[in-house]
């Protein structure tokens, strides 16, 4: 073989090789960075919240549901004794 083309392959080989290398490192410091970011961590009680606040509406609601509904047989049975 040519040395000029011995010496080319070695030279874009190690030219590869650290590429990689450094792509590695990059992926492994992003997935360091990632884990002790606090975002996942806010996310879940920001989620939590949400799923309070839902509950809490839907009960108030409901409530409000039992109420009406409590409250308009009353209403009719007044209106019966009124009107008789």
């Amino acid at each position: 073989m040519n040395l000029a083309l011995i010496h080319d392959r070695n030279h874009i080989k190690t030219f590869w090789e650290k590429r990689i290398d450094s792509e590695c490192q990059h992926v492994e410091s992003e997935g360091q960075r990632r884990n002790k970011s606090a975002l996942k961590k806010l996310r879940g009680e920001w989620l939590v919240r949400l799923e309070n606040r839902t509950k809490h509406l839907k009960n108030l609601n409901e409530s409000y549901v039992k109420k009406a509904k409590t409250e308009k047989p009353a209403e009719q049975t007044n209106e019966e004794t009124v009107s008789s």
